[in-house]
This record gives structure tokens, sequence and C-alpha cells, in this order.
């Protein structure tokens, strides 16, 4: 039996969203929501957007892994079939919506889980916020200074809290660079070099999906290098200031000879080094390919194809306010996976060179090499985290849901703030590779950018 496209729009799947254009106002319901909310120990978590991240990491791994402390109470999606298939595939109980306003109506959460294309973050995050909920979202907490805004008044607005999925800060090694800086052990530090390499496996998955779009992503200046900013950010505690960039499309999209939709039924596949076959992978066939029907979202997208409009080569100066520069640049079509990162002080050198994706034979350890001036140099070791993302995934979940008020030492915790001043790094180099002018963080938001970040 053939299966009719689904007519459903964004306004049926967010029937609010004009109140949150007009102005930031608690719900005519909050009250109401609050005193219904459940005293249970579990945190009722409702979740919207089930694409990947959403299924695995925020889905079944939390009812596997924190079944004791999460109850999953509501599933919410554009696209019906996804919507059906991720329920099954996390191994939720809860109802599913294809409404977002209707999903907190009924289900009541005591928390929302934001996981939909980033432009729409903002959306759920202060529809969520409006109705009295606490909002963890994913990275980029959104995608331009107008709607930064716009959370960070909503959250003021309302006195409800957002929580930005930072993983990286969680990592072992990651958490020891923030140990040594603090500790003052290479003195004042002057400088940073950055530089991170998305491989030819990597790098194309953008290209394929929406990431690959401007008006969805905001670039991968924004999408992925907020995770680099925020760790900038956090590592230097301070704030950046003033952002100059350069950036092309020299690789993906027009800059090729042949392009096709799609990889699948493609003619050029033979003789495309970069040719996928989605349908391999059993997961993301049924998450994504039988469902394109509904929403018409193509997973396995031409990497060639000439509506892409991001980024794939970029390179950044950040001044930060305490007189830190930084030197960042991001490559999405190398040999290998990984970063190299310098940090250079009065006193010495603290620097690492990661490989990331099994691109050649890893021990179990990552390491850091200290120089002193006039000194020694010594290799620091530090084990590799079990899980997701250097073991950032297993601590920033434990500190979400299995123990909020656990001791959090090295500041790993993130909130709108951090979420606004890692995408605003992105935000002004994007502005910069536009118009070719220096671009001032301070004048994007109400935020002012301090030499030593606010606790």
């Amino acid at each position: 039996m053939e299966t009719k496209k689904n007519n459903i729009t964004r306004r049926d799947f967010l029937e609010t969203t004009g109140r949150v254009v007009a102005g930031v106002t608690l719900s005519s319901s909050f009250s109401q929501l609050m005193a219904n909310q459940s005293t249970s120990p579990k945190t009722r978590l409702a979740i919207v957007g089930t694409g990947v991240r959403a299924c695995g990491m925020f889905g079944r791994d939390l009812l596997r892994e924190y079944a004791d402390y999460v109850e999953i109470v509501g599933l919410c999606d554009i696209n019906p079939g996804r919507l059906e298939y991720a329920k099954s595939y996390i191994g939720a109980k809860c109802p599913t919506f294809i409404n977002f306003e209707k999903m907190i109506t009924e289900t009541k959460p005591d928390k929302l889980l934001v996981t939909t294309v980033d432009s729409t973050h903002d959306e759920f995050i202060i529809e969520g916020l409006n109705a009295g909920i606490d909002v963890i979202t994913e990275k980029p907490m959104t995608t331009d200074e107008v709607k930064c805004q716009n959370i960070l008044d909503a959250e003021k607005g309302t006195g409800r809290k957002v929580i930005v999925t930072f993983n990286y800060r969680y990592s072992p090694h990651r958490a020891k660079i923030y140990e040594i800086l603090r500790e003052g052990t290479i003195g004042e530090i002057n400088s940073v070099d950055f530089n991170w390499y998305l491989n030819t496996e990597h790098g194309p998955r953008y290209m394929r999906r929406w990431h690959g779009l401007r008006e969805k992503s905001g670039t991968l200046l924004v999408h992925k290098s907020t995770h680099h900013f925020d760790l900038l950010n956090w590592w230097l505690n301070s704030d950046p200031e003033e952002v100059f960039a350069y950036g092309d499309l020299s690789f993906f999209g027009k800059n090729n000879s042949f392009r096709s939709k799609k990889c699948r039924g493609c003619i050029h596949k033979d003789k495309c080094e970069l040719y996928w076959d989605i349908t391999e992978n059993e997961h993301l066939t049924k998450l994504y390919v039988e469902n394109e029907q509904y929403d018409g979202y193509i997973r396995d997208a031409c990497v060639w194809r000439e509506e892409i409009d991001i980024f794939d080569k970029m390179g950044v100066l950040i001044k930060y306010a305490n007189g830190v520069q930084v030197n960042y640049s991001l490559t999405t079509y190398s040999p290998y996976e990984g970063y190299r990162l310098a940090f250079n002080g009065t006193k010495g050198r603290l620097e690492t060179w990661i490989h990331e994706k099994q691109s050649w034979p890893m021990e179990n350890f990552d390491e850091l090499r200290l120089t002193m001036n006039f000194g020694d140099t010594q290799l620091i070791q530090i084990p590799q985290g079990k899980g997701g993302h250097g073991g950032g995934d297993i601590r920033m979940k434990d500190k979400i849901f299995k123990d909020p008020n656990m001791p959090d030492p090295f500041k790993q915790s993130a909130g709108t703030r951090d979420g606004a001043m890692s995408i605003l790094v992105g935000i002004a180099a994007r502005t910069s590779i536009d118009t070719g002018e220096t671009v001032q963080i301070g004048r994007l938001t109400e935020i002012k950018p301090q030499a030593v970040r606010p606790s």
C-alpha cells in the first residue's frame, strides 16, 4: 500500500511558536503544571527530536544505564515513522507525539531534552522554560545571536534553568589540561594554537545531512566548533572578546565535476571516493531511509550537491578579554582525525596531539607534553575513559541524571552563558568571513566579555 506524504507542518509541531516570537512570558498553565509534577525520585524526561543522538546516547543508553534515575515520559518528532522506530529502538514505554505542546501538557515532564535540528533549538528551549520546565539541550544552544538573546531572556524571565551538554569537558584528558592550567604550571598563558581535523569519513557526514545547510546548522563554526570554542573558554577561564576569520567551501559541494541527489542509485558511485551505502547500516536505514516519505529528509544526500553553503575550511583568530590570543582552524577533509593543541605560557608550553577515530594503532592512554622554559620535558599519560567522547559522556550523564549535586571542582557543568559564549565565537567568525571585518563579541548580545569567567 502506498504511503502518503505527511502533511504535518512545523506550525502543527510547535503550535505556540508565535508566543516565542511575540515575547517571553510564562505559560498560563505554569502553576497548574508545577503543582501536578511528579514527586517520584525518578526524573520525568520528555525528548523532542528523535534522531541518532536521541536514540542512542540520550535514549537507549539512559534507559539501560540510568533506569533508576530517569523515566522517559514522552517522545516528540515531526516524522511519525521515525518517531515510532525510535520508541522501539530506545525501548521506551511512553506515548509519542507529533505536537510538542500536547506532549508537554499531557506528560508533565520534570525536564525537557532538546535534540532537534540546531536552528530550532531556541523554539523548544523557550517553550519548555515558559512551561516551567528545566531544559537540557544538545550543543549548539542555537545558531544566531538573536535566538541566543531570546533564550537568555527566557531563562531570566521564567526562573528555570538550561543545561548545555558539553560532554567534551568531562573527558579525563581534557580535565587534566584544565587542572594543569589552573595550577599555573606554565605561568601566565599568552597564546594558544588549536587545529582540529575531521577525516574523510567524518567530515563528509556533515555534508550529507542537514548540517551542510547554513540555515539549519549555522555552519560548522557553530555546529561543530562550538565544542572547541567552549573548551577554549573553559580552559582559559576567560571570555572571547574579538574575532576575525577566513573560511571557504573548497572541497565539497560545487567543487566536483559530477554529483547526484543521493548516494543510493547514484550512477557515479564506482568513481566517487566518498560514496556511502547507508543500507549497510540497519539502524540508520530503519531510522531514516524507511521514513523519508513523511518529511523528505534524505540522510545520504550527495556531498557534491550545489545547495551546500557552509565552509569546509576555516581559520579563526580570537582575542580573549584576559589578553590571550588563539589561532584556531578546522579542516573537514583530512586523511586522519584528531587535533593538535598547544598552550604557550611565560614559564613553559603544554601541548598534545590526539588521534581519534582509530586512524592508526593507538595506545590506551592520551598524552600531554609539558616543556618548561630552560627546563626538561615531561610526558604525562592519562588513561582513556570508557564510553563516548573520551569518557565524557558517562561523566556528564552521571552529573545531569544520577547526581546533579555531585561536586564539580573543575566547573564542567555548563549553562546558558557557557552555551552563549561558545556559539558567539562561531557566529562572530561566520560574520567576519561574510563581511571581512573584525567582530566584537560584546555587540552580539547583552553578555559583556569578562577577563575572568563568572562562576
